[in-house]
């Protein structure tokens, strides 16, 4: 999944909160232990370096805008993306505005780099207003500039937005692409609604001529449906993947466990494992006797 900090640094400010805790701390006994006498130094070199560190980057970056001639246009947006990286907001819209100056058209990856820039730096508010400007100019309409937002809405955990948002792509004619359904499919499984991740997992297969399976990623939806024990939604999962070329042991162990805590009992699972080319294991003999004392249930209607 796409995360809208990203990999931004932290502002240097916040590492000397242990030093002045461990001040504290020995002002309120009247006197330092040396032990917190050491760690207050420690803290303070720490803070002392990275701020040494941030001062050496920013020097290389005046250095390095100096030379950027009209020509070299993706400087530009290197340097963006690395004074977002530092988090210096007022020279990434510095740039940003003396970039736009100079060049006529701002393209496709130059609003990439300034949304991304702006996600970095937690100014959401910004980076749509660019989005914004950028839907009403391309002609291109660019899924992977839309997927930005998207992926930000997600991480924020605000999914009733997500959809409105991906509402509004379709609306403005942007196809959605295989990033997109799988944004959405993740962005629901933590919110662990598993019929609407079902519905964009199948999205997700279906938009590609080979699946390049992920494996972690399926065990996290079948952990999911497993608690819940929702029979049908784990056959519905186990039937897409069969489809995908993606069936083993693990997934049907884990299709059993789903039943065990159903309290029901699946029939003619050794034929379909059989039929799938999956071996039994130790854990799926314990499983097949244990739902074999359950209520017999019949595979869902058009997912044996």
């Amino acid at each position: 999944m796409v995360n809208t900090r990203y990999n931004g640094v932290r502002p240097v400010a916040h590492v000397n909160a242990p030093a002045e805790e461990s001040a504290a701390r020995g002002r309120g006994r009247g006197r330092e232990s040396p032990h917190l006498q050491k760690e207050s130094l420690e803290s303070s070199s720490l803070l002392e370096c990275l701020r040494s560190l941030q001062d050496k980057a920013n020097s290389t970056l005046r250095e390095m805008e100096k030379r950027i001639s009209r020509k070299d246009r993706t400087a530009y947006a290197s340097l963006i993306n690395l004074h977002a990286n530092l988090q210096n907001k007022d020279e990434v819209f510095r740039i940003w505005k003396e970039m736009k100056s100079i060049f006529r058209k701002v393209n496709d990856t130059e609003y990439s780099c300034i949304i991304l820039s702006l996600l970095k730096l937690d100014e959401f508010g910004e980076a749509m207003n660019m989005y914004t400007e950028w839907e009403a100019v391309s002609v291109t309409k660019d899924t992977r500039i839309a997927n930005l937002i998207l992926a930000a809405y997600i991480y924020k955990n605000e999914m009733e937005k997500t959809v409105d948002f991906h509402n509004r792509m379709m609306q403005k004619g942007i196809s959605p692409s295989y990033t997109t359904w799988e944004l959405l499919m993740r962005g629901y499984l933590k919110q662990k609604e598993m019929d609407e991740v079902l519905k964009f997992f199948k999205k997700t297969v279906m938009s590609v001529s080979k699946w390049d399976s992920d494996a972690k990623m399926v065990r996290e939806m079948l952990h999911v449906i497993e608690e819940q024990g929702d029979i049908q939604v784990a056959e519905e999962l186990l039937f897409t993947l069969r489809h995908a070329k993606y069936v083993n042991t693990e997934i049907y162990n884990a299709l059993l466990r789903t039943y065990v805590n159903a309290g029901k009992m699946l029939m003619i699972v050794a034929e379909r494992m059989k039929k799938d080319n999956v071996k039994m294991d130790e854990e799926t003999q314990k499983l097949i006797g244990i739902t074999s004392k359950m209520t017999v249930t019949k595979v869902p209607n058009g997912v044996a």
